[in-house]
């Protein structure tokens, strides 16, 4: 496959991900996205897919209306990165997120991420998206 190609077929997967994992909350479709030796770095989440199954049973029980908005999405070689608004709770603020995703052979088989509170009161007009 041409290498710009790939690069938009794996922001795709990534996205598919995202609605299937974060907001449809269906660990088995969101499962054939990720390779058999998925690795997690957040530590909040156990490695595997087996933590994977955990982490969205988890979500599925304490944020049922959880959604994930992908607001900017980059694909350089096999690493795609995603600008993302998290809101747990309709109506709150939600977090701001940028996930890392490795992808091998059409799967995701690394995830990183980091996370920020969208604070009520911001010191400047800019917004975080």
């Amino acid at each position: 496959m041409p290498h710009a190609r790939r690069l938009e077929e794996n922001k795709r997967i990534v996205l598919a991900f995202y609605q299937a994992a974060i907001n449809d909350k269906d660990h088995a479709a969101a499962s054939k996205l990720l390779s058999d030796g998925y690795v997690q770095h957040n530590p909040r989440i156990a490695d595997g897919l087996e933590g994977f199954r955990e982490f969205v049973e988890t979500l599925k029980e304490d944020f049922p209306h959880l959604r994930a908005e992908v607001k900017r999405i980059f694909a350089e070689g096999d690493h795609v990165m995603a600008h993302v608004h998290g809101v747990r709770v309709p109506g709150g603020p939600g977090t701001a997120i940028v996930d890392i995703f490795r992808l091998e052979e059409g799967r995701i088989s690394e995830h990183w991420d980091v996370m920020q509170q969208i604070p009520d009161e911001a010191r400047n007009q800019n917004g975080m998206f």
